[in-house]
């Protein structure tokens, strides 16, 4: 049994559906402290050829405001910004319907008043119809709590899993606080490389988008494989 534990972010790269098609149970990281300016609450899509920040405004944080705990800014209004803008970017690509149909639902819930319940909702809508498999579930509904890395060997022990998959960025820190090595789940980390596919208007290929380029571009199945290999 293969464990994954990160924190919900605002429609994902490939790389973070690869690690979901990598787990048996994957474990949203909701109740950590909150970044302004990180991944949490957006990402980067393509438009006229470049790169490009979408951010889902929040409210003003209190000190020390865990994920599951930030507030949407809907008097913003972007829900409909962030509609018509992937609508109008993607517009040409074979399979922007899909790509529409997968994440407007979401997007466009008012009721949605808090972050991490979007992200983990846009998360959980793609990876279905990407037909992954994982389990999801959230850290802060086990009741398992610890410091860093051991937290994590505490997740792994907790939820019956054997091994504990990260992203190779975590490596040093991992390694370095030694816990995973005092015990017995087998810490591997991910080997995933994006492989180029044709985007509409780019001049050579932008890695490391959302997931929405790569949906728009490649449709379900594509995608499904892409995020896979």
């Amino acid at each position: 049994m293969r464990c994954v534990v990160m924190q919900p972010t605002y429609l994902p790269w490939a790389g973070y559906f690869h690690l979901v098609a990598s787990a048996d149970v994957f474990v949203f990281l909701d109740d950590v402290q909150f970044e302004k300016s990180s991944w949490q609450s957006r990402n980067r899509i393509l438009v006229k050829g470049e790169p490009h920040w979408i951010t889902v405004p929040i409210k003003r944080l209190g000190l020390r405001q865990t994920i599951r705990e930030v507030e949407i800014n809907d008097r913003e209004k972007w829900r409909k910004k962030h509609v018509m803008m992937l609508s109008q970017t993607y517009a040409r690509h074979p399979c922007c319907r899909q790509m529409l149909d997968a994440v407007e639902p979401a997007i466009g819930d008012g009721e949605t008043t808090l972050l991490a319940e979007l992200t983990m909702a846009l998360i959980r809508r793609v990876s279905e119809g990407l037909g992954l498999g994982a389990r999801f579930l959230r850290a802060s509904e086990t009741g398992v709590q610890g410091r860093r890395t051991e937290r994590l060997v505490r997740l792994c022990e907790h939820l019956g899993c054997d091994e504990y998959l990260s992203p190779a960025g975590s490596r040093e820190y991992l390694e370095g606080d030694g816990d995973f090595a005092r015990s017995t789940i087998r810490l591997t980390f991910q080997d995933y490389v994006p492989a180029t596919y044709e985007q509409p208007g780019a001049a050579g290929f932008v890695s490391h988008l959302s997931i929405v380029d790569v949906l728009s571009s490649l449709g379900w199945s594509g995608t499904a494989e892409y995020v896979r290999h």
